[in-house]
């Protein structure tokens, strides 16, 4: 006999029943938010080489993964336009015909009853210098010109059939300017998700490929310095204050401390993007057989939960719920 005989807490993980019902934690298919690219001038899916498993889509191939996702019980689907042309405006970003706009009205049209359709309104990927807003004359980036872009790029994105717009471009203010253009031409339905907290980080690269970002240079004078945790829910209050729907912290899993910050002050709903680095890293460790790719895949989902985060937005999601569904 135990010399301690009260002090068993192995008595609540005997079974898999038991682990189930005692559960602090729980990720649920509708928690996921699968993001995808479309790309201009192609007529098959084109394989992402550092994201296995991630494809740039056609329109009928977006069709099919959309479907696919709302199949499994995903919750959100979120789109990354990929154009052919750049210039120094990002003139494709606001072109009701551009590659976004139009994958915008093709999700709304196909899933836009079973999934949340979330635009990502950034610049970068219609820019021919890949910066997030435009350039003044000195080639920095100008806050205030940006936010008038945001701006157009907001109602184009609204009258597509976006239900919540991504502003992930980190310009000062961006959520208060594009909040009061919506508002202002009657779209007082559309919410915002406000990458309120998202780092210059070095796990972006993967998405570069994914995207055909231009960029030359770096994003740190807008992006956030990753030595910066309080700064994290400072930035995120600002957002919440001007009326952010939605925050997001970005990565996730290497700064799990400045998403649980947010989560436990905002009360707001938390997201989280599992971004592609992130997701290179265990597809290139499993494929080496060091991990279990599985089980590594749903213990970064649950971990990524379990500080806050009640959406997470993830390149796994679809086959996530798939397994989800399965338990």
């Amino acid at each position: 006999m135990s010399r301690f005989p009260n002090a068993r807490p192995r008595r609540l993980r005997t079974s898999p029943a038991m682990r189930r019902l005692v559960a602090e934690t729980r990720l649920h298919p509708a928690d996921l938010v699968l993001p995808v690219f479309l790309r201009e001038g192609i007529d098959s899916p084109q394989p992402i080489t550092s994201m296995p498993g991630v494809y740039q889509h056609t329109p009928d191939s977006l069709r099919r993964a959309a479907t696919e996702a709302a199949e499994a019980g995903v919750g959100g689907i979120m789109i990354f336009g990929v154009p052919e042309d750049h210039d120094a405006t990002g003139t494709g970003a606001v072109d009701p015909e551009g590659i976004q706009n139009v994958g915008l009205r093709l999700l709304a049209e196909e899933v836009g009853d079973a999934m949340v359709v979330i635009s990502d309104l950034c610049l970068d990927e219609f820019t021919d210098h890949g910066h997030c807003g435009v350039l003044a004359a000195d080639g920095t980036v100008d806050n205030d010109a940006s936010l008038a872009r945001y701006q157009e790029m907001g109602l184009a994105q609204a009258e597509a059939g976006a239900h919540l717009l991504g502003l992930s471009g980190m310009m000062d203010g961006q959520v208060g300017a594009v909040r009061s253009a919506l508002d202002a031409a009657g779209h007082t339905s559309t919410g915002t998700l406000a990458y309120a907290a998202k780092y210059a980080t070095a796990l972006y690269g993967p998405f570069r490929e994914a995207v055909d970002s231009q960029l030359t240079g770096d994003r740190k004078t807008y992006q956030m310095d990753p030595a910066n945790r309080r700064e994290g829910l400072r930035e995120t209050l600002l957002d919440v204050a001007e009326g952010a729907d939605v925050v997001m912290v970005k990565p996730s899993t290497l700064y799990l401390d400045v998403l649980s910050d947010v989560a436990r002050e905002v009360t707001v709903p938390v997201a989280a993007y599992h971004v592609s680095g992130e997701m290179a890293m265990v597809e290139a460790a499993a494929e080496r057989g060091w991990i279990d790719r599985d089980r590594t895949i749903l213990e970064t989902l649950l971990s990524i939960h379990r500080a806050g985060a009640g959406i997470i937005a993830t390149y796994w999601a679809t086959e996530a719920a798939a397994w989800l569904n399965e338990r």
